[in-house]
C-alpha cells in the first residue's frame, strides 16, 4: 500500500486490486463497466453527435432497468502535489442527467460543477459553478473557465468534461488526459495479436526501444521461455525471438508460424504491462490466470507491489480464478487481504461486489482453503459430482425414451 499526501492529508492507495467470483458473476462487467466510462469522456462529444441519445447498455435481466439510469463516478488523486478529486455522471438513454467534479484541496469540498438536467432555472438551471471564486487555476479555486461558452456548446447528450476539453479548457484537460492515459482494457484471446502489435511497436517505435528490448529479452527469459535475444528486421519491422538450441548455438523461430501459444500470450501481455509501468497509469485484465501461468501471474502481481519496480505507482485491477493468489505454501500471498474483492451473483441476476475482508476472515485464516470452500461467496454452488451425476440422469433418460419407442 502506497501512501500519497493530499496537500498535507494523507490518502492510502493500493497498487493492485483482484476480483474473485464465479464464472458469469459480473468480473468482467465490472472491468468494463472502467472502460466504458473511460469512452464515454473520451468520444461523448464527438461520437454522441452522429446519433441522437446516449449509447449505453441497461441491465438485459431485469426489463424495468431500462427506464433506470446508468451512473459512473471515480476517485482520483492527480497532480504533482497529488489533489483529490471526485467525478461522475448519470446516463439515460436520452441524455446526461447528471454530471459533477469536486475537488479537495487539503481535504475541504471544493465543487467546481454541479450539472442536473431537471434543474429549475429558479434554482441556477442546469449548470452550477459554486467554487470559491477566487482567482488562478489551483484545485481550491473551483473552475474558472469559460463557462457560459462551454455551457452554450454542451449537447445534451455529451458530456460537459468532454466538452471543455475538447475546446482546450487547462482545468478540464488535466482530468480529461487521465482517462485518455488510463483504464486499459486486457481482454484473453481475443486481443493477443492487437496487443503483440503493441509490444511490437514498442521495439521499433519508441523513443525507448532500446530499453524495451532490453526489459523484454529479461522478462522472455524469466519465463522459463529459452529466449536469449530479439532480432528485429529494420525494413519490415518483423520480430524473431532467439531461442538457445542443444547445442549451445541460438537459433532464430519465426514468431507468427512457430513461437508457441504460451510465448504470444507472454509477449502480448508485456507491451501493455510495461507501457503503464513507463507512464504510471492503470490496467485492467480479465481473468489475468487465463492469458499467465499461476507463478507468472503471482509475479505480476507482485511487480506492480514493489515500489523498485514500479516507482511511477502504476496500478493493476485484474479479475480471476486462481485461488492460489490468495496464498499458499508454493506462491506465498501475493495480494493482503484488503486487496481482494468478490462478485457474487444474486437470484435476480445483479452483481454484488464486495471487499474480501466483509466477509470476516480471521487474521492466520487460510484465504485459498475458504475462498474454494465458498467460505467467502464468490465460488459456484456446484456440489461434488453434481456436474457427473447430471449426465448420468440424462444418458438414463435416453435409454428409458428409447426403450418405450422400441
Amino acid at each position: 500500500m502506497a501512501t500519497l499526501r493530499d496537500q498535507g492529508q494523507e490518502v492510502s492507495v493500493l497498487p493492485v486490486i483482484g476480483i474473485f467470483g464465479a464464472n458469469a458473476s459480473g468480473k468482467t462487467n465490472l472491468l468494463r463497466a472502467l472502460f466504458d466510462m473511460r469512452d464515454a469522456v473520451r468520444t461523448s462529444f464527438a461520437a454522441w453527435a452522429t446519433d441522437p441519445g446516449v449509447p449505453r447498455q441497461p441491465f438485459k435481466l431485469d426489463p424495468a432497468a431500462a427506464d433506470e439510469t446508468t451512473l459512473y463516478e471515480v476517485d482520483l488523486m492527480l497532480g504533482a502535489r497529488p489533489v483529490r478529486y471526485t467525478y461522475g455522471f448519470e446516463l439515460s438513454n436520452e441524455r446526461v442527467e447528471a454530471e459533477w467534479l469536486h475537488a479537495y484541496p487539503e481535504g475541504r469540498r471544493v465543487v467546481w460543477f454541479d450539472r442536473e438536467a431537471d434543474r429549475p432555472e429558479s434554482e441556477g438551471g442546469e449548470f452550477l459553478f459554486p467554487g470559491s471564486g477566487d482567482s488562478g487555476p489551483g484545485a481550491g479555486t473551483g473552475f474558472q473557465g469559460r463557462r457560459d461558452v462551454l455551457v452554450s456548446v454542451t449537447r445534451p447528450n455529451a458530456l460537459f468534461l468532454s466538452t471543455g476539453a475538447t475546446l482546450n479548457d487547462p482545468q478540464l484537460l488535466a482530468l480529461h488526459r487521465w482517462f485518455v492515459d488510463n483504464l486499459w482494457l486486457v481482454t484473453p484471446g481475443r486481443d493477443v495479436k492487437a496487443r503483440s502489435d503493441w509490444t511490437r511497436r514498442l521495439l521499433t517505435e519508441s523513443k525507448r526501444r532500446e530499453d524495451y528490448r532490453e526489459w523484454l529479452v529479461e522478462l522472455l527469459s524469466i519465463a522459463d521461455l529459452g529466449i536469449n535475444a530479439i532480432d528485429i528486421d529494420r525494413e519490415t519491422g518483423e520480430i524473431a525471438l532467439r531461442h538457445r538450441s542443444s547445442d549451445g548455438s541460438d537459433i532464430a523461430l519465426d514468431f507468427v508460424g512457430e513461437e508457441s501459444l504460451g510465448t504470444h500470450s507472454w509477449f502480448a501481455f508485456l507491451g501493455p504491462m510495461l507501457s503503464v509501468l513507463d507512464a504510471g497509469t492503470v490496467l485492467l485484465v480479465d481473468e489475468l490466470d487465463s492469458s499467465l501461468h499461476p507463478t507468472l501471474a503471482a509475479e505480476v502481481v507482485r511487480l506492480f507491489q514493489d515500489p523498485k519496480s514500479n516507482p511511477r505507482g502504476a496500478q493493476l485491477i485484474f479479475t480471476t480464478h486462481d485461488a492460489t493468489l490468495l496464498g499458499s505454501a508454493v506462491l506465498d500471498r501475493p495480494l493482503a487481504r484488503e486487496q481482494v474483492w468478490i462478485t457474487s451473483k444474486k437470484t435476480s441476476g445483479e452483481t454484488e461486489l464486495y471487499p474480501l475482508a466483509a466477509a470476516g476472515p480471521g487474521d492466520d485464516e487460510d484465504l485459498e482453503r475458504g475462498y474454494l470452500r465458498g467460505k467467502y461467496g464468490g465460488s459456484p454452488r456446484v456440489s461434488v459430482g453434481e456436474i457427473a451425476r447430471a449426465l448420468t440422469w440424462r444418458e438414463k433418460e435416453r435409454e428409458r425414451e428409447a426403450k418405450a419407442s422400441a
